[in-house]
C-alpha cells in the first residue's frame, strides 16, 4: 500500500524540480489542448482554482475564459464545515491570500454560484492515473464536493504527474478527462 503523505511529498519535490522554462512551456501546451476540448468549448460556467506553482498555470486559462465571455468560478474553502463554495471571479483583485498562501475569492466582492450552474469543474491534484483517479493535497474538499456534483470534470497535469496507480478509497471519484502536456486521457 502506498503511503499518501509520503507520495504527496515525493510528487511535490518532483514538480518543484521542474525548471521554470519547462513549467511555462508545459503549462502553455496544456492550455492549448484544453481550448480544443469539447468540455471547454461547450461550458459557459467553469470552476477552477487559482494555481500556485508548481501546479499547472491557471491564470492564462482564466484570462482566456474571460476573453470568450465564459463565467469563471473559484472555490472558497469553508474550514469549519470542511466544504467549499464557488464564487464568480471577474478580476484578479477580487482574491485574497488565505491559509497555505492559497488565493481565494473575497466574499464581499464576489457572488456565490449554485453548484448546479457549473458546467465544467477543473479538478486539481498532485498525481493522476490514466483512469481518472487523483491524489489531492489532502484536505478532502474536492472529494466531498464531487459527491454531489453532476457537471463535467477534467484535470490538468504535467506528464510527470501521471502514475500507474494510486491508493483509492470507496468515496474517491475519477475525473472524466485528464489533459497533459503530452496528450489527453479520456477516462469515461
Amino acid at each position: 500500500m502506498i503511503d499518501k503523505n509520503a507520495f504527496r511529498k515525493k510528487m511535490k519535490e518532483k514538480l518543484q524540480a521542474t525548471p521554470k522554462a519547462f513549467y511555462e512551456h508545459y503549462s502553455y501546451q496544456i492550455a492549448q489542448k484544453l481550448y480544443q476540448d469539447t468540455f471547454w468549448k461547450s461550458a459557459q460556467t467553469i470552476g477552477i482554482t487559482i494555481s500556485n506553482p508548481p501546479e499547472v498555470d491557471t491564470y492564462q486559462i482564466i484570462r482566456k475564459a474571460w476573453e470568450l465571455k465564459k463565467t469563471i468560478v473559484i472555490p472558497k474553502c469553508l474550514p469549519k464545515e470542511k466544504q467549499m463554495d464557488f464564487r464568480i471571479l471577474e478580476r484578479f483583485d477580487q482574491l485574497e491570500s488565505v491559509y497555505y498562501s492559497l488565493l481565494e475569492p473575497i466574499e464581499e466582492q464576489t457572488k456565490r454560484v449554485d453548484p448546479n450552474m457549473i458546467d465544467l469543474l477543473i479538478v486539481p491534484g498532485l498525481a493522476f492515473t490514466e483512469d481518472g483517479y487523483r491524489l489531492g493535497v489532502g484536505g478532502g474538499y474536492y472529494d466531498r464536493f464531487l459527491q454531489n456534483y453532476h457537471g463535467k470534470t477534467l484535470s490538468l497535469a504535467f506528464h510527470v504527474q501521471m502514475v500507474k496507480q494510486l491508493p483509492t478509497e470507496p468515496h474517491d471519484l475519477p475525473v472524466e478527462r485528464i489533459i497533459t502536456n503530452e496528450g489527453s486521457f479520456f477516462t469515461s
